[in-house]
């Protein structure tokens, strides 16, 4: 068989800094590079299977599940593919096809598409106007009542923790405890919140908790968490039939190899680095501070940040975009040159960023290259 030349190589992290928030919170460590090397071979973990995944003790995946749950303050832990996985199978267990499930106007988009797939109805709790995009504990009380008093019923109530869009951190103990009060239980997608910031999912009022281990939590993935209160592991966690061991919705066995290793691996590294996360949102701030004092630059959603992505408006770069040669591809390419990425092509109207894991000398360095791009051309030589 012919195949086309698929030489692979990525030198993103090593040769600049990567602004974007998507991958911040999965930079390995060395732990998990070692892994990655070690179980990079398909099913790699599976040498000592007696057919649960979860329950396999070489390596100790038993041990870590129960450290993951501790870590997390849940019941139960499981690694999924990922947290929309995580969440379609709360959904497909919880719920039958034409259920309303209520959400909130910040989720992502994986959101919707599990709930489609399982045949639901999506109710969506609005957000704030600009420039906010809150995301309130009362929005959460009105859209319940109001279904509720029009003899609506709602089987899940779901709520991110940190949005992907603006940063927004949500009061999910106060939404919780207003959804705890009908029975209704709450389904918390910390996609972007696990394994940067401490989480404790009692504390938070959340019946389940999902994250992403290769957006937040240090692993290659593809791979997700998924916990849980006891009183839904007979549900969540039901056995197969035909196969005894085989828990259904985990559709036997979950992640396999190179990603488990490497949340594995990650675990102690991502331990430490939430006990700093006090000083990842300052640096935020600082950031956001240095940003803003570029004219034409503004941070949009709550103020003052509680989380490390952050959406700018950039009028000034648009701007620049229109009388320059190469378009909205400018201000990637000027960073580039600087050796920032991150910035996606194209886009200058406004972008998402994020500063978490830098230190402090390559946060002033980024804010500052910034600055001087917008000087160039505001004042060109």
């Amino acid at each position: 068989m012919e195949c086309q030349d698929y030489s692979l190589s990525r030198n993103t992290e090593r040769d600049n800094l990567n602004l974007n928030p998507l991958q911040r919170g999965g930079v390995l460590p060395k732990e998990a590079r070692k892994a990655l090397y070690e179980f990079s071979d398909g099913y790699s973990v599976c040498d000592y299977c007696a057919g649960r995944l979860d329950q396999i003790s070489k390596p100790q995946i038993h041990g870590f599940l129960d450290d993951l749950a501790s870590f997390i303050n849940v019941d139960h832990a499981r690694t999924v593919h990922g947290a929309r996985e995580g969440k379609f199978a709360v959904m497909h267990s919880l719920c039958k096809p034409g259920d309303t499930i209520l959400i909130d106007g910040n989720a992502h988009y994986t959101t919707h598409i599990a709930a489609e797939r399982c045949g639901l109805n999506m109710v969506e709790v609005p957000h704030t106007d600009h420039p906010e995009f809150k995301i309130t504990p009362e929005s959460y009380q009105e859209v319940l009542d109001n279904q509720l008093d029009r003899g609506g019923e709602i089987s899940l109530v779901l709520l991110t923790h940190v949005d992907g869009n603006y940063g927004n951190l949500t009061d999910s103990s106060a939404v919780g405890k207003i959804i705890h009060k009908t029975g209704i239980p709450l389904l918390l997608n910390c996609a972007y919140s696990m394994g940067r910031m401490p989480i404790d999912a009692k504390a938070l009022n959340a019946d389940f908790v999902v994250g992403s281990g290769h957006k937040s939590m240090a692993a290659s993935g593809p791979i997700g968490v998924l916990g849980m209160k006891d009183e839904w592991a007979d549900l969540v966690l039901k056995k197969s039939l035909r196969h005894a061991v085989k828990e259904i919705e985990m559709l036997g066995c979950t992640s396999r190899g190179a990603p488990v290793a490497t949340l594995m691996a990650s675990l102690p590294y991502v331990g430490e680095r939430v006990e700093k996360w006090d000083v990842e949102v300052q640096k935020t701030r600082d950031f956001v501070d240095k940003m803003e004092k570029i004219e034409g630059v503004k941070q949009l959603g709550v103020k003052p940040k509680e989380h490390d992505l952050v959406r700018f408006e950039t009028p000034v770069f648009d701007r620049i975009a229109q009388d320059h040669p190469r378009r909205g591809f400018f201000l990637y390419e000027e960073l580039k040159k600087k050796k920032i990425v991150g910035i996606k092509r194209g886009q200058t109207r406004w972008f998402k960023c994020s500063v978490y894991g830098f230190s402090e000398d390559q946060m002033n360095y980024i804010a500052e290259s910034f600055k001087e791009i917008a000087g160039k051309y505001k004042n060109p030589s």
